[in-house]
């Protein structure tokens, strides 16, 4: 994780145009160390708000992938109990990329056509088929869903 602040404390003397001069006494000041391998995690993070303090704006990769949220409570639950069969080892494929899967071999026979999409579906009564096969897959592998009792 230390390399990877470091990293970003590099990029942001970038951004904003400082030398190495610059960085250095903009560490002393933040942290009272001039080293950034001297530093612990928490101080490397002390540089980077100075950093912010100066204008760098940080792009955290992992929220510029981040798909946005489907619409409907209903198609974010099969996304729940999709990720779930992940997490259990019972799904290969994660994400959207294996439930969009899921969803055009399971029910492309039956509707006769599949949007590419689960988030872009409308009607509630297919999202309501996926989200029982899915619900009906976690039974049978002993994934214990919440309000639901063994019988």
């Amino acid at each position: 994780m230390s390399r990877t602040l470091q990293r970003t404390i590099f990029a942001g003397c970038r951004e904003l145009g400082l030398d190495d001069d610059t960085r250095r006494d903009l560490q002393l000041g933040a942290t009272g160390k001039a080293s950034l391998s001297e530093m612990t995690e928490d101080e490397l993070k002390q540089v980077i708000k100075a950093l912010e303090t100066r204008g760098f704006k940080r792009v955290v990769k992992s929220d510029a992938k981040r798909r946005p949220k489907a619409k409907r409570a209903d198609v974010r639950f099969a996304h729940v109990l999709w990720r779930l069969l992940h997490e259990n080892g019972s799904v290969r494929v994660a994400g959207p990329a294996g439930l969009n899967a899921f969803t055009r071999s399971q029910f492309e026979g039956k509707w006769g056509a599949v949007p590419m999409d689960i988030d872009m579906m409308t009607d509630w009564a297919q999202i309501a088929d996926v989200i029982d096969a899915l619900k009906a897959w976690c039974r049978r592998d002993g994934i214990q869903l919440k309000g639901e009792h063994n019988a």
